[in-house]
């Protein structure tokens, strides 16, 4: 760690600064009541609870391997996950597997033991926060990134022993993620002009880190030289702010804010590959409509030929019936009409059977009807709601 920044006048007294960071629930703050007259988290109702599902989820995995949930809602789902994650943190995973989780018949959720750990787990890469991570005492052969905000005299404005102090810690965390296999890029989002910051990548997500002064405004001496490290986008319950503590420096939480990028990248991992997972499934099904619905697109290409033909053959049968009607009144009415009349209804007999013909679908013999490829129109009666353009337009669901 640089001495530059311990000479500071807030600081000429070798005092290290005294605040809390939000990351408080992984470090450890000190509680607002003794210990001994709160109950542990563990042994409350809710943990007990979770406990006993996990318990219960483990034997049920062991014996049959597979757990399906189907048709649950959102809030099953998300206890469910919650119970997973429980088994998960409380190691209570048979020895060598891991719990996993897919959709299964459309929003339903299975549940089942893979082997070894998870690829992205922290267990299968080196220690995170076993070292401290190694902060540099001269702003010498730095990242390029960090020199564009070295340059950049509209970011980072602070005191310059704070700027040059940010700068190290930014310094040392591009290069300690650089050893780690990760990429340090231009940050993504932008900053107001106290602060200055990297997007730290791994696996393809890439995670905001910014620096800045906590209170610029204050003429506290001790108050105005304080540093906060943030990373942004914090989920729900994780730590995203850092700032010297009682009894850790900025410098010293570098390796927990690794920590918490390379935990923050395990979690995003699973959700893209459960949203994979997801498209895939919606994918399939989507398909499955496609094709049934085609099948009933081409069905009603062939019922309304079929309609049509029934129709031709009943107009054909009855003109033939009116035909044997006619000859029979012709015969009839043989030597006894006038024979011009007659010949004229012969005429007109043989005209009617002719036109009969024609028209009988029968005549010639029909086969099966050649079709066409279902247009979009004639498919959306068909697909329940399913957009004919892809499992992406889904209308009506």
């Amino acid at each position: 760690m640089s001495s530059d920044w311990r000479s500071a006048d807030a600081l000429r007294d070798g005092g290290v600064l005294m605040i809390d960071d939000d990351s408080a629930v992984a470090g450890g703050s000190e509680p607002a009541l003794p210990a001994s007259s709160r109950t542990p988290y563990s042994e409350g109702p809710v943990a007990r609870a979770r406990r006993a599902k996990a318990q219960e989820l483990i034997e049920r995995l062991v014996a049959k391997g597979r757990v399906r949930i189907t048709d649950p809602d959102d809030d099953e789902v998300a206890e469910w996950r919650r119970v997973v994650n429980y088994a998960k943190r409380h190691g209570l995973e048979p020895a060598g597997k891991r719990i996993e989780k897919a959709p299964y018949g459309g929003p339903g959720l299975e549940l089942f033991l893979a082997d070894g750990p998870h690829p992205n787990a922290r267990s299968q890469r080196p220690e995170a926060g076993g070292d401290p991570v190694p902060v540099p005492s001269r702003l010498g052969n730095i990242h390029p990134i960090v020199t564009v905000l070295k340059d950049d005299e509209r970011r980072l404005v602070m005191p310059s022993a704070l700027r040059r102090r940010s700068l190290l810690l930014l310094q040392g965390l591009a290069a300690e993620a650089i050893r780690r296999g990760y990429e340090v890029r231009k940050a993504g989002s932008s900053f107001y002009p106290r602060e200055g910051g990297v997007d730290i990548a791994v696996d393809g997500f890439a995670y905001t880190v910014t620096v800045r002064q906590e209170f610029p405004e204050s003429t506290d001496p001790e108050r105005s030289v304080r540093l906060v490290v943030e990373l942004a986008h914090g989920l729900t319950g994780r730590p995203g702010r850092w700032r010297d503590r009682k009894n850790r420096t900025l410098e010293e939480a570098l390796g927990l804010i690794l920590e918490e990028i390379e935990a923050r990248a395990v979690e995003d991992a699973r959700r893209r590959q459960e949203e994979q997972q997801a498209h895939g499934a919606r994918e399939l099904r989507w398909q499955a409509a496609m094709d049934a619905a085609k099948e009933q697109a081409v069905r009603e290409q062939l019922a309304q030929v079929l309609c049509g033909e029934a129709a031709r053959w009943q107009e054909a049968a009855a003109l033939s019936a009116y035909c044997n009607a006619l000859e029979r009144r012709i015969g009839e009415l043989n030597g006894v009409a006038d024979e011009s009349a007659l010949g004229s209804a012969r005429l007109w007999l043989e005209w009617a059977r002719e036109y009969v013909r024609s028209i009988d679908p029968f005549t010639p013999l029909p086969g099966l009807p050649h079709t066409h490829e279902p247009t979009r129109e004639e498919l959306k009666p068909f697909l329940r709601g399913w957009s004919p353009d892809g499992p992406e337009r889904l209308g009506g669901r």
